[in-house]
């Protein structure tokens, strides 16, 4: 129920508090076709993100897919958080990598960025698992049949 009367003040605040999303949507656009398709967008779907702009840290919680084309790099994990000013990337949770047809899981992976260098640990008592790909030599370095004497 709404007062007939209501004062100056309180409709000043109404209205701020009415218009606060549309300014907001203003200042949330996506990003342009040429930031994402510079290949340097690195994509983060999950079921909650928070982003801190005086830390730096981005954090992904529930069901974490990360796509980053750069780098040819898809990855799952049950949280992520990057730290933009290392460019450091922290899976948790399940982790599954694949770049290039490589792949690897553990319970805790880091991404250097900068230096393209992953770094996994596993859970409790258990292993971390890799699958590289070892490409074929060329016809030179491919053995031959044994030489007859």
């Amino acid at each position: 129920m709404i007062p007939a009367k209501l004062s100056p003040w309180f409709k000043l605040r109404l209205g701020l508090l009415l218009l606060s999303p549309a300014a907001l949507i203003g200042t949330m656009a996506p990003p342009t076709q040429s930031q994402v398709g510079s290949g340097n967008a690195l994509e983060v779907i999950a079921d909650i993100q928070e982003a801190d702009a005086q830390t730096g840290i981005v954090t992904a919680r529930g069901n974490v897919q990360i796509n980053y084309p750069a780098r040819n790099l898809q990855a799952t994990s049950d949280q992520a958080q990057y730290f933009s000013n290392e460019r450091r990337l922290v899976l948790s949770g399940n982790v599954y990598v694949l770049q290039d047809g490589n792949s690897i899981r553990g319970e805790v992976i880091t991404y250097l960025v900068d230096r393209g260098l992953f770094v996994a640990q596993p859970k409790p008592n258990r292993q971390v698992e890799s699958i590289y790909l070892i490409p074929e030599g060329t016809e030179a370095s491919k053995p031959g049949p044994p030489a007859l004497p």
